[in-house]
């Protein structure tokens, strides 16, 4: 076994841990995974050795001593805005408190491995100015925004005072088959099941969407060529899509004609534009190949058959 090729993904149940999981497997790499979920309900488990377990159930010490990954990419913790408004104590457990007994797992058992947290551009809020760099002063306008923000403090603080290797990366809307959440699953949703469709908001709001596959290339190059000293990384398309563009793209791809009207109201901790400046990710050499048109078109095939065995 070489150890040196071993790599623990938390949350390797959820979407972006299996995307992540299946590019490490595909390069050779060992991959131990763990989740709350039960090893039967992972559907192609990209990955060599798995345990159920909970972060904060007192296992994942000794794991982490047996183990002993070269890297730690932290996909686990909960991803919902909605949610963490309704629920913001929940939502600090899943994303702070976890993160906090991960770190110091590694810290006690493990301290040679390096740690990548998946952060969002939700600790951004909604900038002032766009394109947004790493730089930018944080604006967090959704509880979710704010424990990411929490969770990247603790990355850095390990760093600074424990001397771990650390990296955190904001993922901006990420998307891509198997999404079963957020807004291109709604909107397929909606444009399959009415034939007029009516959005939140204006339209003119904006996401920089990034595809999964492209989110796990950005995860590798931060792996292979990052400083590892508590700094972030934007990974992202670098291009702006509105909402109403988008719904235009699946309704196309769909073969889907539908009346698209909006309601003028936004939620609240939903932001009205996001385009990231990607640079400082590109100078480890990640460039995104996944464009919307393609992502999206990708997207319906796998969602269409979905909507409708439902």
């Amino acid at each position: 076994m070489n150890l040196a090729k071993t790599v623990l993904v938390t949350g390797i149940g959820g979407f972006l841990g299996g995307y992540v999981s299946a590019w490490f497997s595909g390069k050779g790499w060992r991959v131990i995974g763990i989740d709350v979920l039960p090893r039967t309900a992972i559907v192609g488990f990209p990955g060599d050795v798995y345990q159920q377990l909970n972060i904060g159930n007192g296992l994942l010490p000794d794991l982490m001593q047996v183990e002993q990954p070269a890297v730690c990419v932290h996909c686990a913790g909960s991803a919902s805005v909605p949610r963490s408004m309704s629920e913001p104590m929940s939502d600090f457990r899943a994303n702070v408190s976890m993160t906090g007994m991960l770190l110091e797992a590694i810290r006690t058992h493990a301290p040679s491995c390096a740690a990548v947290l998946l952060s969002s551009a939700a600790v951004y809020g909604s900038p002032l100015e766009l394109p947004i760099n790493e730089e930018a002063e944080l604006g967090p306008i959704s509880s979710y925004g704010f424990h990411k923000r929490m969770a990247e403090e603790l990355f850095a603080e390990y760093a600074t005072c424990h001397g771990l290797r650390t990296a955190c990366v904001r993922i901006f809307s990420a998307y891509g088959s198997g999404l079963r959440r957020q807004v291109l699953w709604d909107l397929c949703n909606k444009l399959v099941n009415a034939n007029t469709v009516v959005l939140q908001g204006t339209g003119l709001e904006s996401r920089d969407f990034v595809h999964a596959r492209d989110v796990a290339n950005a995860i590798a190059a931060v792996v292979e060529r990052a400083d590892f000293r508590g700094e972030c990384y934007n990974v992202a398309s670098g291009a702006e899509t509105s909402i109403a563009e988008l719904a235009q793209k699946l309704g196309a791809a769909m073969q889907l004609q539908r009346f698209i009207e909006f309601d003028g109201v936004l939620p609240q901790g939903v932001p009205s534009r996001w385009r990231a400046d990607i640079s400082r990710i590109q100078d480890l050499g990640f460039t995104p190949e996944v464009s919307i048109d393609c992502g999206v078109a990708e997207y319906a095939k796998w969602v269409l058959p979905e909507l409708l065995r439902a």
